[in-house]
């Protein structure tokens, strides 16, 4: 699921037969094409909501056990490997892809600092597929290995990841979740620091796991979902999981449960998601329930030495209509992150021995600026904003002294990456839209910002020729939609550019400047990126976000649609050159916007995709998704979800553009039949002769734990593809 990462250091959820598709680009359809992909078969089953009938001519393929469907699945996804095969410039893609993507001797990524000048990270070298756990006594001095997933694959299995990791406050244990094969469920291990073995303690059911540690050093509180039977139905794999207390050396199917379902005086519903929140150096820990994906928390406190039972005193002090969306502790204190009467946000501060959201001192105001996040480190609470699309850091003293804005090397996004209670200052992440991610730490006592060395310098990682500009594109109705354009210098505006449309526009998330090297590989060819910033996102605050939700959800999808006129009108690029690409539930965004709009693009890459989201309650990840989409059981929801169900607006008929949808299939988020009913109905539908293509990963979920060569693999695929069809000489197949 879209996790609802609570923003605090340590919580990281008809019988049609179809027609053969000629290999087209654009309107040529002249060239070679391999066996047409497998029929669907159609078995319509009609439900009625509200006294609407809404027809499903694919629910049998929700069985994913079902060998018939397993058969289409896999007969789709070896047509669409044979079309890729095809594509006379992809291998040619792919290497560059390669050479770009491994132009750096390694990646950093996922720090941690600790007292003692003790740094933790995720580390892939340029050779390697996956990240590996690193932990480094002082930059200056040299680094070891400490976990490295790859150690639990085996001959023929699938890839591990580490998903998640916390160290103790003493820095001698390790928490850490692997994962295999992009699945997020990750099995939870403890490593002895010194030596790198694993103590033995080993923690299934741990995909949420978020383990945050006691001050004795020997124990931590972590999530755990419930163990599922041979009767369970799928959308309990979410429910009713709970916070537990775990002792090393002990067994876990015996470790008390201190948070959630059972907790006297706490109330929570099945589908909420507890979590347990410590530091260092403070007395109190924080019972946080996440509802599902929305952002507003419910919150209790308790002392910490009470954490022992489910008996512990929790105290609630917030609910969802105080609108607490983050927080972080500093000694005594308690800082809350807030948009109750502030869209874009305010920072409160109360006490942790009584909290009062009510009464709580207001010590940030709501500005123009929209705070994205708080950390506390020993000197100050640091706040990140986003002010005009760009990153700003800010530095708040507990002594009282105004905010202080801290000067950054470069104009871009910022990240709060590393803060601990026990040490000054903090770790920072930069990136622009054409300058690579670098990390760099601000010294609190020379208040200055300084380039750490972790990550190293990748020779394509500051392109030279690279520009961007911020512009705005008027939506139907009249709102202002920020639109970021990425190209080379010299771009000429005649309306022959091959343009990448991104969008996603849910859960009030934030699409921030990025540069990744890889896709150096596009702009080589003339390519431009473009990046929507449409609402349902939280670009400016909780009100955009509101403006894309529910019953809202239209805007999302049109102003999706603007932005790509706007592109079309001052001749950045043309419809047979403009290519628009979403995922999960950007997926609402691109599926609505080719059933809206057939006519207006030439490719479509709907990866992941939310697609039949009138039947995605029913699915494991459905209820925590909810609050953001509704539920089939309210007039309402049913509405809003009906509108923005891309499946359900397929027409037959019509001429849909190009179209990759893609799925892995472990993806715990967005379940693969979605995406395979989404590529059913559109290759029963459209006319245009255009190719719709099914892309199944079978050792990937969401792409979140995917590695190095499948991302790259995807992108060749895609951009291959998108190229192909905007007819640039190099892909075109050979004309039989």
């Amino acid at each position: 699921m879209p996790q609802n990462y609570v923003r605090h250091q340590n919580i990281v959820i008809l019988g049609i037969l179809l027609a053969p598709l000629a290999l087209v680009a654009g309107a040529d359809s002249n060239n070679a094409n391999p066996p047409a992909p497998p029929v669907a078969t159609v078995r319509v089953v009609t439900d009625e909501y509200f006294g609407i009938k809404v027809a499903d001519p694919y629910r049998y393929m929700e069985d994913l056990t079902n060998p018939e469907v397993t058969a289409w699945f896999k007969g789709q996804n070896d047509y669409t490997r044979a079309i890729l095969g095809r594509i006379p410039g992809r291998a040619t893609l792919l290497a560059r892809i390669k050479t770009f993507d491994e132009g750096a001797p390694a990646r950093i990524t996922d720090l941690r600092r600790l007292p003692g000048d003790r740094y933790f990270y995720q580390k892939r070298l340029a050779s390697e597929d996956v990240s590996k756990l690193y932990v480094r006594d002082g930059l200056q001095r040299g680094e070891r290995l400490l976990v490295d997933p790859t150690k639990f694959a085996t001959a023929g299995g699938p890839h591990y990841v580490i998903s998640y990791y916390a160290p103790s406050f003493d820095g001698r244990y390790v928490a850490a979740g692997i994962s295999a094969a992009g699945s997020e469920d990750a099995v939870l291990r403890v490593f002895d620091i010194s030596n790198g073995k694993e103590t033995g303690d080993v923690i299934d059911h741990a995909q949420f796991g978020s383990p945050t540690w006691m001050p004795d050093g020997r124990s931590f509180l972590y999530n755990r979902l419930q163990l599922l039977t041979s009767t369970s139905a799928p959308t309990d794999r979410y429910l009713n999981s709970r916070a537990y207390l775990h002792v090393l050396g002990t067994s876990p199917d015996k470790d008390p449960m201190v948070f959630g379902a059972g907790t006297p005086n706490v109330n929570i519903d099945p589908a909420d998601i507890p979590f347990v929140a410590t530091w260092p150096g403070v007395s109190y820990a924080l019972g946080v329930i996440a509802h599902g994906v929305r952002n507003e928390i419910t919150a209790y406190v308790a002392p910490l030495d009470s954490l022992n039972s489910a008996t512990g005193p929790w105290k609630r002090f917030c609910d969802v209509d105080d609108d607490v969306t983050g927080f972080d502790a500093h000694g005594s204190d308690l800082y809350l992150l807030s948009h109750h009467g502030a869209s874009r946000y305010k920072v409160l501060h109360t006490k942790l021995s009584d909290p009062q959201v009510a009464s709580a001192e207001l010590v940030v105001p709501p500005s123009e600026a929209v705070i994205q996040n708080i950390a506390a480190a020993s000197d100050a609470l640091y706040i990140q904003e986003l002010d005009g699309g760009l990153g700003r850091l800010v530095q708040l003293p507990y002594s009282g002294a105004k905010p202080e804005k801290i000067q950054l090397p470069f104009d871009g996004s910022v990240g709060l990456s590393a803060t601990d209670l026990r040490l000054p200052g903090t770790l920072i992440e930069l990136t622009s839209w054409t300058r690579a991610r670098k990390i760099y730490a601000y010294d609190a006592s020379r208040k200055n910002v300084t380039d750490t060395q972790l990550q190293p310098v990748g020779k394509f990682d500051a392109p030279a020729d690279l520009e961007s500009v911020e512009v705005k594109a008027k939506s139907y109705d009249g709102t202002l939609i920020p639109l970021s354009i990425v190209y080379r210098k010299g771009l000429k505006l005649d309306g022959s550019n091959p343009t990448l449309l991104e969008g996603y526009g849910a859960y009030g998330i934030t699409l921030d400047p990025f540069f990744d090297p890889k896709y150096t590989a596009w702009f080589e060819r003339g390519g431009i990126f473009a990046v929507a910033h449409i609402r349902g996102g939280g670009e400016y605050g909780e009100d955009w976000h509101l403006a894309g939700k529910l019953l809202t959800k239209p805007n999302t999808w049109r102003d999706f649609i603007a932005c790509s006129e706007y592109l079309i009108s001052q001749k950045y690029t043309s419809t047979s050159r403009l290519a628009i690409e979403g995922g999960s539930a950007g997926g609402i965004t691109i599926g609505r916007s080719i059933t809206e709009r057939p006519d207006l693009f030439a490719v479509a890459i709907d990866a992941v995709p939310s697609s039949d989201v009138v039947r995605e309650e029913f699915t494991p990840n459905g209820p925590p998704n909810v609050p953001e989409f509704g539920t089939v059981k309210e007039p309402d929801g049913f509405k809003a979800l009906y509108a923005m169900s891309p499946y359900h607006h397929v027409t037959d008929g019509t001429k849909y553009p190009a179209v990759m949808v893609t799925t892995g299939w472990n993806d715990p988020r967005v379940v693969s039949w979605e995406p395979g009913k989404m590529a059913a109905r559109l290759q029963a539908a459209t006319s245009s002769g255009k190719p719709i293509l099914l892309r199944v990963d079978y050792d990937a979920g969401h792409g979140i734990g995917s590695t190095k060569t499948q991302k790259q693999e995807e992108l060749a695929d895609e951009w291959s593809f998108a190229m192909w069809q905007f007819g640039l000489p190099e892909f075109q197949p050979a004309k039989p």
